[in-house]
């Protein structure tokens, strides 16, 4: 095998590992409200770097273009409340509108 495949080997124990080692936590420690607390604001920070690094970014360069007005439009469909599927719906027909009017890339 390569070094490449030791090393994707490797990776897969230790995530394993990790989710058996989450038996282990006292239930006590899980339904406490700091754990709560923690749990949310990590899940908030996850996916905001993430919607942040996938509009903005192509590659190694950052970008401005269909996706910044598509995430504008998302946010204030979710600003109205507007159910997860119209969030996207309207993220992506904002996108198709900028790029066919030739106002993004």
């Amino acid at each position: 095998m390569s070094e490449l495949s030791w090393w994707l080997l490797g990776a897969c124990a230790a995530a394993f590992a990790l989710k058996i080692c989450g038996y282990f936590v006292p239930r006590k420690v899980l339904d406490s409200p700091l754990m709560s607390h923690v749990a949310a604001t990590l899940t908030v920070a996850l996916l905001a770097s993430l919607v942040t690094m996938n509009a903005l970014t192509s590659g190694q360069e950052i970008v401005i273009d269909a996706r910044i007005g598509a995430l504008a439009a998302a946010t204030i469909a979710l600003v109205f409340k507007a159910p997860y599927l119209v969030v996207v719906l309207v993220g992506a027909l904002a996108a198709v509108a900028l790029r066919a009017s030739g106002l993004a890339a």
